[in-house]
């Protein structure tokens, strides 16, 4: 059987074709699988594990359903779902992995990641990750009545579409030398990530680097069964 990897849905309520798209994909594709794992950015924005959105109780039913067919489900947290916590992995019926998880499946070896902190050049950002994942910052943010965190993370999404649209396209992107030093630290010669929105398979240094998609025009996923890995991507209907 395979395994599945998908990420960077950064599923909202403004984005519905996507969220069908998504509960689609489980029912039809992951159904079939030994494991989903799901690396990063799951939501556009996650304010907390009391989110009472019906998007959040829809997606939370559909992985412990997913789960229940026999299909287990690892989650990632991404640059925008970085507060995913406890109760949302025990309604998900889902396992929280770290951020630099090693896989092993049909005699493959791999590291997977989110790939935000691969983004080493994006000086700013790096920053702001390093603040952010303070347990110190989480709790306090996580403390905030609900309406503030709502406010926050939407003028955080608006910072940073502004301040992407500034920087030059090479500074998103992962840094070489940052995947070769992650890739020798977990002496791996495959590593799987998202987060930079540039789906492809790249030759590099210490082996092979897969890129996975976001889910806007097309949605993504990479399989990994004893024929080796294969990317591919499908139409998401926006009507």
């Amino acid at each position: 059987m395979s395994v599945l990897f998908i990420s960077d849905l950064h599923l909202a309520p403004e984005r519905p074709a996507v969220t069908r798209a998504f509960l689609s994909f489980l029912r039809e594709q992951a159904i079939h699988g030994e494991a989903l794992y799901i690396l990063g950015d799951l939501f556009e924005a996650w304010i907390g594990d009391d989110d009472p959105s019906e998007l959040a109780a829809d997606v939370q039913a559909a992985l412990y359903q997913l789960n229940g067919a026999g299909v287990t489900v690892f989650v990632q947290r991404g640059n925008r779902d970085f507060l995913l916590g406890k109760r949302f992995m025990q309604r998900s019926a889902a396992n929280l992995i770290g951020d630099e998880h090693i896989i092993e499946h049909c005699g493959h070896r791999a590291l997977v990641m989110h790939g935000d902190t691969l983004c080493t050049d994006d000086v700013d950002y790096q920053k702001f990750r390093r603040k952010s994942r303070n347990p110190i910052y989480k709790w306090c943010l996580a403390h905030l009545p609900l309406k503030r965190r709502q406010k926050l993370a939407a003028d955080w999404r608006k910072r940073s579409m502004a301040a992407n649209s500034n920087k030059a396209a090479a500074i998103m992107d992962v840094n070489s030398d940052a995947v070769d030093a992650v890739m020798t630290k977990h002496a791996v010669d495959v590593l799987i990530h998202g987060h930079t929105h540039r789906p492809d398979r790249h030759t590099v240094k210490t082996g092979e680097r897969i890129v996975l998609g976001d889910w806007h025009d097309f949605g993504w996923v990479l399989h990994l069964d004893n024929s080796g890995y294969r990317l591919e991507k499908f139409l998401i209907n926006t009507l």
